[in-house]
Order: structure tokens, then C-alpha cells, then sequence
């Protein structure tokens, strides 16, 4: 089994420049988020062509997410630009679908709000506890995160038959769960991290 890789929050920063290929995908992705939204709302969500469009933007931007981990961790290109901008970057995507879903009725807002709470207090408390360790990311997270974003895509693809709307639903339904048990699995970690430390 291949050790996890390196979590960016503690990895070094290197002396790597700003404008290297890893931060220029980070900034790619985060260029498309609004193309992205726009692309989603536009006539309602209802146009079959410009919802294409967003599917496959989505999808790109989500490519670029794998792509600039692997490679600044491979050419050691890690700034501290990028361990703040990358994870604004995945949470700007996933929070601009799930918000736009939600608007257009195709997504309940409860599920929308669970999701970006838990994300946003998830991402605020591993910085609050980084001073006494790291909380590295576990398989559930991973598992949640890739869920999510199948959950998304299969509610953005123009898929009208009815079975398609129950195979988004019940993945959807599979990612919230996660979401809501690695969330709480984190601030229990993060608690027993601090306490720890306190004790040192």
C-alpha cells in the first residue's frame, strides 16, 4: 500500500516562484468557478446545451484540483500560496454547485447548508488545532470528497428519465451521511489533538 502523501498544510513550503505550474492550476480552477455558476444558471438550469457546458467544466476544474497536488508534490513546488488558495479553490466549486442546485430547486437547501458548514468549519478548526498537530486527512474524507463531487455531477448532467434523479439522490444521500460522520470523526480528533497538547 502507497503511503498517504504529504498533508499541504504541513508540508515545507518551497522557494518555488508564485507562477509555477502547480499555483497556475490552482488559479485555473478558481477562474472557472464563476464561468462555472454562470454556465449553470443560466436560462434557469433548463438549457440542455450551456448545462453540457458547465458538466464539463466541472469536470475540468476538478482534473486540475488532481493535477496540481500530484504535481507540486512531485517537482517540491508547495508555497504557502498554494495551501491557502487550493482549498478555497475546491470549496468556491462545491459550494458554487450545491448553492445553484439549491436556487434552482433542484437541491434542498438543508442538504446544501449541512455540506458547506460542515466543509467551512472542518477547513477553520484543522487551523485552530495546527499549532498543536496535524488532523491528516482519513479515507472517510476521501471517500466524501469523492462522493460529493459524483453526487454533483450526476445532479448537473441533463439527465431528464426518472431513475437517473434516484441514482443522484441516493448518492447524494451516501456523500451527506459521510460528510456529516467524518466531520464529527475530525473535531473529535481535533479535541483529543488539543487536549494533548495542553497536557505537554
Amino acid at each position: 500500500m502507497k503511503p498517504a502523501p504529504p498533508d499541504p498544510l504541513t508540508q515545507e513550503a518551497s522557494t518555488a516562484g508564485l507562477w509555477n505550474v502547480a499555483n497556475i492550476l490552482t488559479m485555473v480552477r478558481l477562474l472557472l468557478v464563476p464561468v462555472f455558476g454562470v454556465l449553470l444558471a443560466y436560462d434557469h438550469g433548463g438549457s440542455t446545451a450551456w448545462r453540457s457546458v458547465a458538466c464539463a467544466v466541472f469536470v475540468i476544474a476538478n482534473i486540475t484540483d488532481t493535477l496540481d497536488g500530484k504535481v507540486a508534490r512531485s517537482r517540491n513546488l508547495v508555497t504557502d500560496f498554494g495551501k491557502i488558495a487550493d482549498p478555497i479553490a475546491d470549496k468556491a466549486l462545491m459550494g458554487t454547485a450545491l448553492v445553484i442546485l439549491s436556487a434552482l430547486g433542484e437541491l434542498g437547501w438543508w442538504v446544501t447548508i449541512v455540506i458547506l458548514v460542515r466543509e467551512l468549519g472542518i477547513t477553520l478548526l484543522r487551523f485552530w488545532v495546527l499549532k498543536y498537530g496535524v488532523i491528516a486527512a482519513s479515507q472517510g474524507g476521501k471517500l466524501k470528497t469523492f462522493l460529493q463531487g459524483f453526487a454533483i455531477l450526476f445532479y448537473l448532467l441533463p439527465i431528464s428519465a426518472s431513475w437517473w434523479h434516484w441514482v443522484a439522490k441516493a448518492t447524494m444521500a451516501a456523500a451527506l451521511v459521510l460528510t456529516v460522520a467524518t466531520g464529527l470523526d475530525y473535531v473529535a480528533r481535533a479535541m483529543r489533538l488539543r487536549w494533548s497538547g495542553e497536557k505537554r
